[in-house]
């Protein structure tokens, strides 16, 4: 029987670390912002815009940058495009829209990467598609001189696309697709994680050899058990090859609404939860501005990034001494502009103090009407309900915490 008076004895897991280490990577550089090293997790996105459309695509890409994306892709499928996004630096440059962009380059890139490679500040590929050949249903091993033929190909396409991503110093994307998985690929290893990874290795070899390691790799399925087992993979890989290449994280063609969203945030927060992952998109089937604040959550959740107020509060029960929604919703709306602190919202004494996790400041029913507020875990004072907001606002302007909210901003 459990004697609740005897002492618990210690766990074997109250020396584990509360998050997994990050992975070491190298410092990649993408315009003004580096991905990898020691360097926070960054956030990114795509515009929806035709390319050819110059107008549009400055238009969204200021207004991504300016809600907070921090690298920005453009999809250049033919060479048009790739000038159109020459024009589009341009012009973002003379607006003072400094956001690192990254051309997104598929079937037969190479002589499209060469171009765009020199305006923009990375160049995404795609293995599966970069030198295309269509399927053709092969079920046959193929030959190690076939294997040699194509990688043969693939590096004298790819070769001067280095050559000028080199010269200017400038970032690569090797972003492999689980749908997109060249024949070979499909033959040799199967559809499965092995290929994917296999895939970005052969890639990756071809731009070591050319002294070439300004790398971000990706490994991207829409199912995200397949997405989780391909980077978990990928990271082995690398460390058996002494690479220390950054990650990109995503989950593809996740689709729209609240799934998505979780769909997105069990894949990406799994691996960045294991230390793996070094910048993150959540591709969503809306506007992509809609994509900016759940990659902000993501991070915010584990601890990677401090983007907004965190705000803890109980579900509410029957002890709860007034009505918490409505509670919660005034101190978020009074305090939301305090980026960096945590506050507690609590319905009763029972739990609310132990369960406010340390937060900077709390509230906290009482009976009677009344609340007790908290600096950490130290009680300070109790105050009629109705008095409870304004007075946490003024424990916290006491303390020196408080700032003026910017125009715009609820108070």
């Amino acid at each position: 029987m459990f004697n609740e008076s005897a002492p618990l004895s210690p766990s074997p897991y109250d020396h584990l670390p509360l998050t997994f280490p990050r992975r070491k990577t190298r410092p990649v550089r993408v315009g003004n912002i580096v991905v990898g090293g020691d360097h926070p997790v960054v956030v990114q996105s795509m515009i929806t815009a035709e390319t050819r459309n110059v107008a549009d695509c400055v238009r969204q890409i200021t207004e991504m940058a300016r809600k907070g994306a921090e690298i920005v892709r453009v999809t250049t499928p033919t060479l048009m495009e790739a000038h159109c996004l020459g024009e589009i630096k341009e012009i973002l440059r003379k607006r003072l829209v400094n956001v690192p962009l990254v051309a997104d380059v598929h079937h037969q890139g190479s002589e499209i990467a060469q171009v765009v490679a020199q305006f923009v500040d990375k160049v995404r590929l795609n293995p599966g598609l970069f030198v295309f050949r269509k399927m053709r249903g092969r079920a046959e091993e193929y030959s190690a001189d076939e294997i040699a033929d194509e990688q043969a190909a693939i590096e004298a396409s790819l070769l001067p696309v280095i050559t000028t991503c080199r010269e200017r110093d400038i970032a690569m994307r090797i972003g492999v697709n689980h749908g997109s998985l060249a024949e070979r690929m499909l033959v040799t290893h199967g559809d499965t994680p092995a290929g994917m990874v296999e895939s970005a290795l052969e890639y990756i070899r071809i731009c070591e050899r050319h002294d070439y390691r300004n790398l971000i790799i990706s490994l991207k399925a829409s199912r995200v058990p397949v997405m989780l087992a391909a980077n978990r993979l990928m990271v082995r890989a690398m460390e058996a090859e002494g690479m220390d290449y950054p990650l990109h994280l995503g989950v593809t063609e996740a689709g729209d609404g609240q799934y998505a969203r979780v769909k997105s945030t069990t894949g990406i927060g799994t691996l960045l939860a294991e230390g793996i992952g070094d910048t993150i998109r959540v591709s969503l089937s809306e506007d992509p501005v809609n994509e900016l604040p759940v990659c902000y959550e993501i991070l915010q959740a584990l601890g990677l990034r401090k983007t907004q107020v965190e705000y803890i509060a109980c579900p509410s029960c029957g002890r709860t001494k007034f009505d918490l929604p409505t509670v919660l919703r005034e101190v978020r709306n009074a305090t939301s502009h305090l980026i960096g602190l945590d506050i507690a919202v609590m319905g009763c004494i029972v739990n609310g103090p132990g369960e406010m996790a340390d937060a900077d400041y709390g509230y906290v029913g009482k009976a009677g009407g009344l609340i007790t507020l908290y600096r950490k875990r130290e009680p300070l004072k109790t105050v009629p309900q109705e008095q409870g907001v304004s007075e946490l606002i003024a424990l916290i302007k006491a303390d020196g915490m408080w700032r003026e909210p910017k125009a715009g901003v609820a108070e």
